[in-house]
């Protein structure tokens, strides 16, 4: 975490009167029917995930899981996910589901009906990312919603660069419409998507892909609810939603009472750093998350939307309170976030956000870094985050147009039990994409793929290391590349007298370049990322002997370090 906190913080202990009983109803279901009917419902969404991905064209689904599948009660109100769903969509998809239901009241919707958007604003802050979903008749009504959203390998215009000034250069959007009516799906919005995208068949089959997985979804979820003799899922939700509430409150409430103020800044653009600042109040048992004080809205693209800052911020809490309680309506409700309209974790139209997560992803990082002043050993030093990524376009070696994108981690922070993983994807989960996918499906060779010794902050517990990864480029034609990186200006800052970890640092055939710009690479030419490295936990001088040597013989660290 940052090296220190604000001298503001306030602190009381706990009112000594008995502890504030849960808002929720009484429970309709006993504790062993209710854990079946969770594990049904989870069971489907797993298995609607694994449709999605293998029927999947583009390598950000297939291979990197960028995508998620929920289920939603007739409300919209999230009840069900994959477990490995990535957190932004967890906490965004439920709030799709509900502005579909602000355009397409219940009362109009029909059985084949399929509803799509990828509005930033009311989906996931993002043009690249399509949310579609279907409601669920059982009996003439709708008893749910199956919903799905997934990362496009592309969506037209700028996608994926930091460079994008407005959402009109971000690429082709997609108001909340209706995508199939009564199970015919709309030609001409086909027609139309496939003009306006590069990798069109990917776009589109990635798209299916979706709806294949809301498919899933409603044949194993009907069955269930006759099973049960389920009239609607709308007492399943209660009931899950009021024991999830239940357990986070009472997380909550094993926090001492007190507002606790963090900043730091960020790499930013050029030579402009951005400053987050966040204050969490706890107050019983519940808390409020207020950003005023962050940096003003870009004019870039690396804005974070109010429903991606909401999801990250939620995920950081959860991690730190209440980490086995599912991800659900009732774990938000103690939980209010303040974003200021016009920041740049509440940013407004046309403004972009197409680069969200060189922002968001700090999200989390914020949480810890207030909560770890009253709770330090429930967090865990500075992770290499945000993730890196680099959107790859040109043609291959068959002259054929392409566009891939490739994700690359850093190291993840260490706590007061263990180091930190290396190369690990966080606050994001997404995967790394083998080396072998990569020389199949782009013309880029990958020439060596290593970690980064010495990259992760030494301490007691040692933080997680980065990678080098060169690339070369093998094609007769130039490449453009769009990276995402962060971590090259402000290290992941060690906690408890831990060490910060090594910043990343991007190369264009040996020559220092802004990680923040499209560059072009030629034939035969070659990139080298080093991700950063995350930070460490506790002094070095505690660092167990054993340990130590185990990190030499490993080559994590260089001879004679203490890390």
């Amino acid at each position: 975490m940052p090296r220190k906190a604000s001298s503001s913080r306030t602190v009381s202990k706990k009112n000594a009167a008995p502890a504030k009983a849960s808002r929720a109803a009484a429970p309709r279901f006993d504790a062993v029917t209710l854990q079946v009917l969770w594990t049904r419902l989870i069971t489907i969404v797993n298995e609607a995930a694994a449709a999605l991905a293998r029927t999947s064209f583009s390598t950000l689904v297939r291979e990197a899981y960028d995508f998620s599948c929920i289920i939603t009660d007739d409300k919209g109100q999230g009840l069900a996910q994959p477990p490995g769903s990535i957190p932004a969509f967890i906490g965004t998809l439920p709030a799709t589901v509900k502005h579909f239901l602000d355009v397409f009241p219940v009362e109009t919707l029909r059985p084949g009906d399929i509803l799509i958007t990828n509005d930033p604003w009311k989906g996931t802050g993002h043009l690249a990312d399509v949310s579609v979903a279907k409601p669920i008749f059982h009996k003439g009504k709708v008893v749910a919603f199956a919903a799905s959203v997934a990362h496009a390998p592309d969506m037209g215009g700028r996608t994926g660069s930091t460079e994008s000034r407005d959402v009109y250069e971000e690429g082709f959007q997609i108001p909340a419409m209706r995508f199939c009516a009564g199970g015919k799906p709309d030609q001409t919005f086909l027609k139309i998507l496939e003009a306006n995208v590069r990798s069109a068949d990917e776009v589109v089959g990635d798209l299916w892909a979706q709806v294949s997985a809301l498919e899933v979804i409603e044949k194993r979820l009907l069955p269930l609810m006759r099973q049960y003799k389920l009239e609607s899922l709308r007492e399943v939700a209660d009931d899950i939603h009021a024991r999830s509430e239940k357990a986070m409150r009472t997380a909550i409430r094993a926090v001492p009472d007190g507002t606790y103020p963090y900043e730091f800044q960020t790499d930013g653009l050029l030579d402009t750093p951005v400053t987050i600042r966040i204050a969490i109040t706890v107050k019983g048992d519940e808390l409020e998350v207020d950003y005023e004080g962050t940096s003003p809205q870009a004019h870039n693209a690396l804005n974070s939307a109010y429903c991606y800052t909401y999801a990250y911020t939620m995920y950081g809490l959860k991690c730190v309170l209440s980490p086995e309680v599912p991800n659900n309506e009732g774990a938000f409700r103690p939980v209010r976030v303040k974003a200021p309209v016009g920041s740049i974790v509440n940013h407004q139209f046309p403004n972009s956000g197409c680069s969200r997560v060189m922002i968001g992803h700090y999200l989390p990082f914020a949480v810890l870094g207030a909560l770890g002043q009253v709770i330090p050993q429930q967090v865990m030093a500075g992770p290499g985050s945000p993730i890196w990524s680099v959107l790859m376009r040109g043609k291959d070696m068959a002259g054929r147009p392409f566009s891939n994108k490739i994700f690359f981690n850093g190291g993840v922070g260490a706590n007061h039990r263990a180091d930190g993983l290396s190369t690990m994807a966080w606050p994001s989960n997404v995967s790394l994409t083998p080396a072998e996918v990569l020389e199949q499906l782009t013309p880029c060779r990958v020439v060596s793929k290593q970690l980064r010794p010495d990259s992760g902050g030494a301490g007691q517990f040692r933080g997680g290391l980065g990678q080098d990864i060169l690339l070369e480029n093998r094609s007769a034609h130039p490449m453009v590349l769009a990276f995402l990186a962060e971590r090259t200006k402000q290290p992941a800052p060690g906690l408890a007298g831990g060490k910060d970890g090594e910043l990343g640092s991007l190369l264009i055939d040996g020559e220092p370049v802004d990680p923040k710009r499209q560059h072009i690479l030629q034939p035969g030419g070659r990139i080298l990322m080093r991700t950063p490295g995350g930070g460490g936990y506790g002094s070095p001088d505690r660092r167990a002997a054993d340990a130590i040597a185990r990190d030499r013989r490993l080559a994590f660290t260089a001879a004679g370090a203490k890390r």
